[in-house]
């Protein structure tokens, strides 16, 4: 079996989140993604900014890796957006399963 990741970024507005997750689910490229509203703390041209955003979560395999972030990063709205890999440890059997059989599904 592969191996299973997860890729970590955020979004200005939620319809743009989702609209980019929906396309990334339709190419197969991720097999789920988690949303959730966050406050963020960071620097942007030397000055703090706080600010409102979606985190999203981005469950793949690690061969789709290297296209999500092509893919991500053409359709992103921030001039630098975030793209962290979690690996991952134990992933349930089935889950795992499911995951590689929807992945590889053709598109």
């Amino acid at each position: 079996m592969g191996k299973f990741t997860v890729i970590y970024t955020t979004f200005p507005e939620k319809n743009k989140a989702l609209e980019i997750c929906k396309k990334l689910l339709e190419d197969r490229l991720i097999v789920c993604f988690n949303m959730f509203e966050i406050k963020s703390g960071y620097w942007w041209e030397n000055s703090i900014e706080i600010s409102s955003e979606y985190a999203v979560f981005l469950k793949t395999m690690e061969e789709k890796v290297e296209k999500l972030k092509g893919k991500l990063f053409n359709l992103h709205p921030y001039d630098v957006p975030a793209f962290i890999e979690i690996k991952t440890g134990y992933v349930a059997e089935e889950y795992l399963k499911w995951a590689e059989k929807e992945i590889s599904r053709n598109v």
